[in-house]
């Protein structure tokens, strides 16, 4: 009988904490999915940038395009207890990176997981994402690509179009 305690008090406390993580991941991709819209700002060399996000699939998906001369991708889903993001990028691969939420709920970091279309790990690829959210309607974005061991970062700072 007391096994039978053990066991179920050790089933609760692993439930309990998938249903936390999972709860962690779904107030992350709620944040992300509040960027719908159309965002604007400059790039690090004062070019103009536009970022649109919408959200699609029926609310399990959001999509952001940067859009300039390369107009790139980015699909942002849930799996399971971990949000995922696939950067179509205009290198040619695929990262995949997760998030994880500052406890204050003003950055989120994503981590390069893999990648398809990806040789070698030394071949240049987006590395790192950190999103930082300042209100509803201003928010930067710093991409990091890695490439041979060099890193180069590019900053957004965004504000909400509409």
């Amino acid at each position: 009988m007391k096994l039978h305690r053990i066991a179920f008090a050790l089933l609760v406390v692993f439930v309990t904490t998938c249903a936390v993580a999972q709860s962690d991941a779904q107030k992350s991709f709620d944040k992300l999915k509040s960027l719908a819209g159309t965002w604007e700002g400059k790039t690090p060399n004062g070019q103009p940038a536009e970022v649109v996000y919408q959200v699609t699939s029926g609310g399990s998906a959001l999509m952001s395009e940067i859009k300039g001369p390369e107009n790139m991708i980015t699909m942002f889903h849930l799996d399971g207890a971990r949000l995922l993001m696939t950067h179509y990028c205009a290198a040619g691969n695929q990262p995949r990176m997760t998030a994880s939420l500052s406890p204050d709920g003003k950055t989120m970091t994503f981590e390069f997981l893999d990648a398809t279309n990806l040789a070698s790990p030394q071949e240049g690829h987006m590395q790192h994402v950190v999103f930082t959210f300042t209100d509803a309607n201003h928010h930067s974005e710093e991409w990091t690509f890695l490439d041979h061991g060099k890193e180069m970062r590019e900053r957004f700072d965004l504000v909400r179009k509409n």
